[in-house]
């Protein structure tokens, strides 16, 4: 049995704003009926400031009460300081959530940045939803049973510093059903960290060790992929981040991935020392 604090319990016994607002100057959805949670949120702007907001969900009742707590949250406030509530925010203010009911949370959050979406836009819902649709659909979809993105996956990480598979089944529902996913679920997950770990060591280079990696992978790695069609390249200097070479000749290489010669360059150094790089060519 999952222990919900007093908070959790009011909410979900007596949901705030429930219900629909007519003319709503912005509406947001996330989760669906297929995987078990759903929510609706409609939203009254005038002059920058969220006036009324009420909530149509399908779910547990810490979904209920995560909605409603929502709403309460945001009511009053500016539409730039709704922006920058988060899912933590909201289990934060019923008092913490279970870890597998995480997912409730990070639904209304979703279901917010859906109706800000909208909202900044400023265009016709239904187009909205359709081009989000088909968006959705090119996606990669990792959990098939929930239809959980590649995408939802990785900014969950990211926002809430998940580590392990059962937290991203927590906040997400992914691999919570039949759990084939699990195994993409880990790939994630060391992706996103090793990214993270590189991106740390690219930041803490000295400006001598992020010249002799920068040579290094001149001479290994891009010389001899250009002297494979007759060309070369010649290191003449580098300034911080930029980085002046003079090429000659052609690149199979460059020609198959659709590149210039210069731009397969940038994106060979960029990718393996320091994405701020910026070649140019003398």
């Amino acid at each position: 049995m999952w222990d919900y604090s007093d908070k959790v319990i009011d909410h979900y016994r007596n949901p705030r704003n429930v219900g629909k607002i007519d003319n709503a100057d912005a509406i947001g959805e996330a989760g669906s009926l297929a995987c078990g949670d759903s929510l609706k949120i409609y939203l009254k702007i005038n002059n920058g400031i969220v006036t009324d907001a009420k909530f149509q969900t399908f779910g547990c009742g810490s979904a209920v009460a995560s909605s409603s707590i929502l709403t309460e949250m945001i009511i009053g406030k500016t539409v730039d300081e709704v922006k920058k509530i988060t899912n933590k925010d909201i289990a934060d203010q019923l008092g913490g959530l279970p870890p597998e009911k995480m997912h409730c949370s990070v639904m209304g959050y979703e279901a917010l940045e859906d109706a800000l979406k909208n909202y900044d836009d400023f265009t016709d819902l239904d187009d909205i939803r359709n081009e989000e649709a088909a968006a959705q659909k090119r996606e990669k979809i990792v959990c098939t049973c929930f239809g959980i993105t590649e995408n939802v996956i990785w900014d969950a990480i990211k926002m809430n510093g998940l580590k392990t598979v059962e937290e991203i089944t927590n906040y997400t529902k992914a691999g919570g059903a039949c759990g084939k996913c699990k195994g993409l679920i880990q790939d994630i997950i060391d992706t996103y960290y090793k990214k993270e770990e590189n991106e740390k060591a690219e930041s803490t280079l000295s400006p001598a060790q992020k010249i002799l990696k920068i040579n290094n992978i001149i001479e290994n790695q891009i010389s001899p992929e250009l002297r494979k069609d007759g060309g070369d390249i010649t290191l003449v200097d580098i300034d911080g981040n930029k980085v002046m070479v003079k090429l000659r000749g052609k690149c199979s290489g460059c020609k198959n991935s659709h590149l210039t010669l210069k731009a397969f360059v940038e994106t060979t150094l960029r990718d393996t020392v320091d994405k701020n790089i910026e070649v140019i060519e003398v």
